[in-house]
């Protein structure tokens, strides 16, 4: 006998695969978002870059208070109004001419010896003084003075001193004989001569 009770329909075999969501799972995008954030970042460096350049070329072609380009020089012809320092050598120093009148000069008994009514032997060096400023004189130069001692039971003794260095006086003393232990002695200057 065939039964004749309605069957239910077949149901169809589960699928293998599990079926596709409706919304798809969100995606972590961390690698996309970096890359484009160091895009931004290289580019705002890049921007600021090319301002500061731009900048800096605008500011070396901006023009000076007199109108001309910054970046152009001047002409090389003087203003009248304008006064520029020359550069001249130092000047070479002058110092003064010295003659006999530029000095004193007085003696300095450094030993005596007298022999009754025979005189004396007495030695004596030359004092000199300078009269004007010792900066006048010039370092360099040998200053030959010549004097004349008066009193000498033979006649006038003549000596020459060596004035160097502006101060240093070298010279030999002088023994002298005199006729009694009362002569007096005197110096004069009778010539300078600069070498």
């Amino acid at each position: 006998m065939v039964d004749s009770t309605p069957q239910p329909p077949a149901t169809p075999p589960p699928p293998t695969t599990p079926p596709p969501p409706a919304f798809p799972p969100p995606q972590i995008l961390t690698s996309p978002r970096r890359h484009r954030s160091r895009a931004i970042v290289i580019g705002s460096a890049a921007a600021v870059i090319a301002a500061i350049v731009t900048t800096g070329v605008v500011a070396v072609r901006s023009t000076s208070d007199d109108g001309k380009p910054a970046g152009v020089a001047a002409p090389s012809v003087p203003d009248a109004d304008a006064v520029s320092p020359v550069m001249e050598p130092d000047p070479e120093p002058t110092y003064v001419q010295v003659d006999a009148d530029s000095f004193s000069i007085d003696l300095r008994t450094t030993a005596r010896q007298c022999f009754g009514s025979a005189g004396c032997n007495v030695t004596v060096e030359p004092e000199l003084t300078y009269l004007g400023s010792s900066g006048d004189l010039d370092p360099d130069a040998v200053y030959e003075i010549t004097y004349e001692i008066h009193g000498d039971q033979s006649g006038p003794v003549i000596q020459t001193a060596e004035l160097t260095n502006r101060t240093r006086l070298s010279y030999t003393p002088s023994l002298v004989s005199t006729a009694s232990a009362s002569t007096e002695l005197s110096v004069e200057i009778t010539n300078v001569q600069q070498g």
